[in-house]
């Protein structure tokens, strides 16, 4: 087990704590920086209307080198808290979920499996470490069945459908093969399926990123013409290769009476539900090609017939200048998202903080692992930031919560990806450049 406090010691934790006190808002043109000003408490205010017009930059290609985590390395962190490491070396951690008895449930995506970890006090240490499911196809959400403290089911989503594993309280090891409740999932593309229950159990929502960037593959106009289809799909439903994609679904618990419930989200790769509202969220990678700042990415509420713009719109009115004139009759009808994020951040995840072992000022907010994108010419994202909240709703503002993952404009160690709130109140963390699994805790 490693404990560290920030990056390179306490000289810089002392920094920190400094700039944190100090740190403005940043607002439009301003809050579009790279990744040499984040640090904890740089505070960012990007309102839609703050977007930018399409090709004002060219289109990079800047993909990320990875480097071995440099010794004694770790997320850098605000003043009082501290991180611990839990695991290193993994090929591939990325959702990460906590059952009701504490243990961590981590997709290790690449290798096909399920790992859990049940963790020694409130520590990083694991007293246990097992493989709970092998054999599966890229699983990456995970969820527990029906909500509560005596769930029955863990249920995981493969990249191509939708299992379920009988589950008895403590278990870590699956004691049955899985049971397909969701078959047929589109593969392909943006291959991560994250799924989430309704507070009250009744509904099993499932997300489904699109094939393409924008729709490439698709044909030009769907058989029957843009109207026919028009009256007879969902709101911006896509059609062709792209049929059933960019869109949140909705099922019964035994994945009866499939739905759509929102169309138009071009990745939604991170979704959950809020305590106390019962809102569906999820967060949004969106396209690529049309310059460093075009578009933001989101965190936004999922709306039952909702259409969020993709491929034809994006954040709002704004149209994609390659389906220019494609389909007017959808112009004006994209919802706008709740909170917009800096462009090529590549959000993967989502947790409300609902623990207590934080800062009071933290409950009800929201942590967002950023994983950072290639199509960026100065880098930016490989963070988790923190969605500022205010009687439940969103402030817009977002603060830097953990970053130091980058070393570099050409390597980075870490690359941020699940989020989840710990029994203890501790916020883990997953990353899979090195392969790192985090417990972040608040000593004051």
């Amino acid at each position: 087990m490693i404990r560290i406090v920030g990056f390179a010691g306490l000289a810089l934790f002392a920094a920190t704590s400094a700039f944190a006190q100090q740190s403005p808002v940043l607002t439009g043109k301003d809050a579009f920086g790279d990744w040499k000003a984040d640090r904890p408490g740089v505070r960012r205010l990007i309102k839609p209307g703050d977007l930018q017009k399409p090709y004002l930059t060219k289109s990079a290609s800047n993909s990320t080198g990875v480097a071995d985590r440099p010794e004694g390395s770790a997320p850098v962190l605000p003043p009082g808290f501290s991180a611990e490491l839990i695991a290193s070396g993994l090929p591939n951690p990325r959702v990460v979920r906590v059952a009701p008895n504490g243990d961590l449930f981590v997709a290790d995506s690449n290798e096909d499996r399920v790992l859990v970890y049940r963790l020694a006090g409130n520590s990083a240490k694991p007293a246990q470490e097992a493989k709970y499911a092998h054999y599966l196809n890229q699983p990456y959400g995970i969820a527990f069945y029906p909500p509560g403290d005596k769930p029955q089911w863990v249920y995981v989503a493969n990249t191509d459908s939708v299992v379920r594993f009988a589950y008895h309280d403590g278990d870590l090891k699956a004691s049955d093969d899985p049971e397909v409740i969701v078959s047929g999932i589109p593969t392909g593309g943006h291959g991560t399926r994250d799924i989430a229950f309704s507070p009250d159990g009744k509904t099993l929502y499932v997300s489904v990123g699109s094939e393409t960037n924008v729709a490439e593959g698709m044909a030009a106009k769907p058989d029957g013409g843009i109207d026919a289809w028009a009256r007879s799909m969902p709101l911006g439903a896509a059609w062709d290769s792209e049929e059933g994609r960019a869109d949140v679904l909705a099922f019964d618990p035994d994945g009866k009476n499939r739905r759509v419930v929102a169309t138009g989200l071009r990745n939604c790769s991170g979704m959950t539900v809020q305590p106390g509202t019962g809102a569906l969220w999820c967060v949004v990678n969106e396209r690529d090609g049309l310059g460093d700042n075009v578009p933001f990415d989101y965190a936004t509420t999922v709306r039952d017939g909702a259409f969020y713009g993709w491929p034809w719109y994006y954040i709002g009115a704004n149209e994609d200048p390659r389906h220019a004139g494609a389909r007017p009759d959808l112009a004006g009808k994209a919802t706008v998202p709740d909170v917009v994020i800096q462009a090529h951040s590549a959000p993967l995840n989502i947790a409300f903080y609902d623990g207590d072992s934080f800062p009071p000022d933290y409950h009800g907010d929201a942590f967002v692992a950023l994983h950072g994108s290639w199509n960026r010419g100065q880098r930016t994202g490989y963070k988790v930031v923190r969605l500022r909240f205010k009687d439940g709703k969103p402030t817009g503002e977002y603060e830097d919560f953990a970053t130091g993952f980058v070393l570099s404009d050409d390597e980075v160690w870490g690359r941020p990806v699940g989020v989840t709130v710990a029994k203890d109140g501790a916020l883990i963390l997953t990353e899979d450049a090195n392969g790192t699994i985090w417990r972040i805790s608040y000593k004051g």
